[in-house]
């Protein structure tokens, strides 16, 4: 297939499933809605900025701050969608000189919002990240009726929860037209995710310099989410001096929190020690490393579909400690395969982080079980095998059964 993708080529989520078609052998066409590097083996990579990804306050991948990204956030919410009109024409352009197969935006703020307005008769293909629906599209008026048009313009929509395939129905996804759920990254990949002692593994010297400062005997918890508007770290580290207390072995490695003034502040505030580590953003294979090493993975989000680290964690026999949202009960089962909390609650996320801590075999069961899971519904290549069958169903057209 000739396949063209409106995604952001600096996104690890997008270039997952992406990279799977490259390897395929499909003719891919990257357009990039942030300025990037071209990913190897594409037949044509352009930039096409929307709600102002240009600018290097947006796309410059330097220290995230916890304020400044709510900030940007609410701003691109408000006037990103001045930017759509003239985003679909420079993608229409490219549309009509590839003659692509089919069409697929990875996300559709803004993504999906631009393709919509450019597709034409090509068909078209959303996927829905996880706070498109909760947070984006009730964002602002002009968020919620370009999220509506963007869907009655798709012909497939491919969503990493079962929650979000209700949602789209009620912002104007036909019931007719083909779906399909699947993790938006295309999934797992077991080369990389697996669990301690499966499989031989070396250390990245930056894990190993990681790892080699923590004392023998610790009890690690990893935050594994970085900043983002819709992950309560605040009660996140309201939460440490409790799980201290009752274990005070425990240590918290912070991926992608590293330089950001209000975790630093956070940090200061709740441990004048080293109990807390602020690391900067990882490879997977790092993470991956971490994963296994963790006993808890910690996720206070108030939006989301179904977070790939979570899945990751998952995998590697770490054990999930997660907000109360329908998307993530959709992966854990209470007290079985993880424990489920108020992400507002911070002496709650405490006591499941030490009950889990305290709980070894619960912990045990849960890792079995939950590597079952990942291997059943969301192995990398099963899964992409089935979004390529997915794909040659919306190009012809094939009427949902």
């Amino acid at each position: 297939m000739r396949l063209a993708y409106y995604a952001d080529a600096r996104s690890p989520i997008a270039r997952s499933w992406i990279e799977y078609f490259i390897e395929s052998r499909h003719e891919v066409h990257w357009v990039s809605s942030y300025p990037a590097a071209a990913p190897p083996g594409v037949a044509s990579f352009t930039v096409v900025p929307v709600a102002y990804s240009a600018s290097t306050a947006v796309a410059a991948p330097g220290r995230r701050n916890a304020a400044g990204v709510r900030l940007r956030t609410m701003l691109r919410q408000w006037l990103g969608p001045l930017t759509v009109p003239a985003a679909a024409s420079g993608l229409r352009t490219l549309i009509a000189t590839v003659r692509p197969d089919l069409v697929h935006a990875l996300r559709i703020p803004f993504e999906g919002m631009v393709a919509a307005q450019a597709s034409g008769g090509v068909p078209l293909v959303l996927s829905v990240w996880g706070n498109d629906f909760t947070l984006h599209a009730r964002s602002a008026p002009a968020m919620g009726r370009l999220t509506r048009q963007a869907l009655r313009a798709a012909a497939g929509l491919h969503t990493d929860c079962r929650r979000d395939l209700g949602l789209a129905s009620r912002h104007g996804f036909a019931g007719n037209r083909r779906s399909i759920v699947l993790p938006g990254n295309g999934g797992v990949r077991s080369s990389i995710f697996f669990p301690a002692g499966a499989k031989p593994e070396g250390l990245s010297d930056r894990t190993g310099k990681i790892l080699a400062e923590i004392p023998a005997g610790a009890r690690l918890i990893i935050n594994p989410r970085g900043i983002r508007a819709y992950v309560r770290n605040d009660t996140f580290f309201r939460a440490v001096p409790r799980i201290l207390e009752s274990v005070p072995q425990a240590v918290f490695l912070c991926p992608a929190m590293a330089g950001d003034a209000q975790a630093e502040r956070w940090r200061r505030s709740v441990d004048p020690s080293a109990a807390i580590h602020l690391l900067p953003p990882l490879e997977p294979g790092e993470m991956a490393a971490l994963f296994r090493r963790a006993e808890v993975s910690v996720s206070p989000s108030t939006h989301d579909g179904t977070p790939n680290t979570l899945l990751e964690a998952m995998a590697c026999g770490c054990f999930p400690v997660v907000g109360d949202l329908e998307s993530i009960r959709e992966w854990v089962l209470r007290g079985e395969t993880g424990l489920i909390v108020d992400p507002a609650d911070a002496e709650g996320l405490a006591w499941a982080v030490v009950r889990a801590l305290q709980d070894q075999g619960m912990r045990s069961a849960a890792a079995q079980r939950n590597r079952e899971i990942i291997r059943q519904r969301a192995d990398y290549a099963a899964c992409m095998q089935q979004a390529e069958a997915f794909y040659r169903s919306v190009v012809a057209g094939d009427p949902m059964l």
